[in-house]
């Protein structure tokens, strides 16, 4: 245990405090001093027992205010955290969809592209048959005119 020698309103004080703590003491003391002194100022000298307890209040009453703020960031950050992971869900819902959209119209790009292989083929026999008859036409025609 650390000693930390303080002065509050005007009298010398030895606290106990953890070993690497009396920095933080110091902090502490510093700050309650300045509100009892601020408080006095402001009101007067209503006595120290009366000093002290208002100082007390209003030292609470803004650790209350302060876990009243903490809690409704923690509110705040609970709320943001479940739209986060609603929106998240969201996003992979509709990063599925896509993908299946996808797969569907690969699905059917494949498909066209066969089907555009298949008229080429059919074409290309039509005009084929096309030619071989017109050939055949012309060749009779051409024999007939001969003779």
């Amino acid at each position: 245990m650390a000693n930390v020698s303080i002065k509050f309103n005007g009298k010398e004080f030895l606290l106990s405090c953890e070993d690497g703590q009396e920095e933080h003491l110091e902090e502490l003391l510093i700050q309650i001093n300045q509100k009892f002194n601020n408080l006095k100022n402001d009101l007067g000298n209503l006595g120290e027992n009366k000093l002290l307890l208002i100082t007390a209040v209003k030292v609470m009453d803004e650790y209350y205010e302060t876990k009243k703020k903490v809690d409704q960031k923690k509110d705040e950050l609970k709320n943001l955290t479940n739209k986060f992971k609603e929106l998240k869900s969201l996003i992979y819902e509709y990063r599925d969809k896509k993908e299946l959209e996808i797969d569907q119209l690969n699905e059917n790009h494949f498909k066209l592209k066969e089907e555009i292989e298949k008229n080429k083929e059919n074409y290309e026999k039509l005009i084929d048959e096309a030619t071989d008859e017109i050939s055949s036409f012309v060749e009779k025609a051409n024999l007939e005119n001969l003779s």
